[in-house]
């Protein structure tokens, strides 16, 4: 079986924006690569957009991107030329990347100190360029318990602690419970399970695209809460810019 990761660029490196692949299959307007650093939606985190630059000097723009049984599937805005063999340069859409990186890694946070304080796990999760949202089983919830979260993320955000990814078997990651904090049919079925690691703090499987460290998030605002029925509360959160890095007092 071959190493998900030499495929899937964004598995070890969120911050790659540029990367060169060969075309493995082409029809229309969808190409599957190599390799690629375009994130696909899945997780509750959007897909990538960005630019694919051709051989013959053209562009094309990536739209969409999906998993699929052949490959990471990129979706073109018009039919291209492109054959397998061809190679080509892609550049994904930064600030829509690293929009979602800020707001996943908060939404980690959230996770974590929602754990820690009630024990809840997660329901679901939605990431957009500009907020967020996650699901908890939480009885009782109300305002004043979701400012307590919202609060506990920013101590976490606060304490610049870096965030760094490694990999476990699936069978050594169920052991654990708390690596797998969603509801048990939201596992994604994969032999390796890929860990987020906020150091000191959590830890918890995924295979999203997160920030190295946790000042890079920015100090988060509880937007507003809704009752989604008896199991499920939600929770909306946005993000404020990211803490600048302190000022080196010896230079």
């Amino acid at each position: 079986m071959s190493d998900p990761t030499s495929e899937a660029l964004y598995l070890v490196d969120a911050y790659r924006k540029r990367f060169e692949a060969e075309v493995v299959s082409a029809r229309e307007e969808e190409v599957v690569l190599t390799r690629t650093a375009f994130y696909p939606s899945g997780g509750g985190q959007p897909a990538d957009t960005g630019v694919l630059s051709l051989p013959d000097g053209g562009t094309v723009r990536v739209v969409d991107v999906q998993k699929t049984g052949e490959g990471i599937l990129h979706r073109l805005d018009r039919t291209s030329t492109l054959a397998p063999g061809d190679r080509v340069t892609g550049e994904i859409d930064w600030a829509r990347r690293s929009a979602h990186m800020r707001y996943h890694t908060a939404l980690h946070i959230l996770s974590g100190v929602v754990y820690r304080q009630v024990g809840s796990g997660i329901t679901g999760n939605q990431i957009a360029a500009e907020r967020a949202r996650m699901d908890f089983s939480i009885p009782g919830f109300d305002r004043a318990l979701a400012e307590s979260f919202v609060e506990g993320v920013n101590q976490v955000v606060g304490e610049r602690r870096p965030v760094t990814v490694r990999f476990l078997s699936r069978a050594e990651a169920l052991k654990d419970p708390t690596l797998v904090r969603v509801a048990q049919e939201l596992m994604p079925d994969v032999e390796t399970v890929r860990l987020i690691d906020i150091e000191g703090f959590d830890v918890q499987a995924d295979g999203g695209t997160h920030v190295a460290n946790t000042a890079e998030v920015g100090l988060a605002r509880l937007e507003r809460i809704e009752n989604k029925g008896a199991r499920n509360k939600r929770l909306y959160l946005t993000l404020d810019a990211p803490i600048p890095a302190p000022v080196d007092s010896t230079h």
